[in-house]
């Protein structure tokens, strides 16, 4: 995962204002170099499974986490693509729920 390594704050999500985005911490996604990471946004806290494109600036993943403060399991997927080094456009699809498009800028590399 090297390009992605790092933190990534969300700054726009098609579903949500983005006081509801960052309502209990920045909503932001966290890429490791083990091929994981982790997201949040709104109530939601999650753990990633990331797949990285070899031949496009691009990742897929997977994740599972709670919502409404623990009180909820919730999955899911989502996929990313990278316009620039610093900037990214994806789609989340919360499992049997809601799917949202949003934007990351990089805020800081691992």
């Amino acid at each position: 995962m090297h390009d992605f390594v790092g933190k990534w704050r969300i700054t726009e999500m098609e579903l949500w204002s983005q006081d509801m985005v960052d309502m209990n911490e920045l909503g932001n996604f966290e890429f490791y170099e083990n091929n994981q990471g982790r997201l949040a946004f709104c109530a939601v806290e999650g753990w990633l499974d990331v797949r990285v494109s070899h031949r496009m600036p691009e990742m897929e993943f997977s994740w599972g986490g709670t919502d409404t403060g623990g009180k909820r399991n919730v999955s899911g997927r989502g996929k990313i693509e990278f316009e620039t080094p610093f900037l990214g456009h994806g789609k989340l699809f919360i499992h049997n729920g809601d799917e949202s498009a949003f934007t990351i800028e990089l805020m800081q590399v691992r």
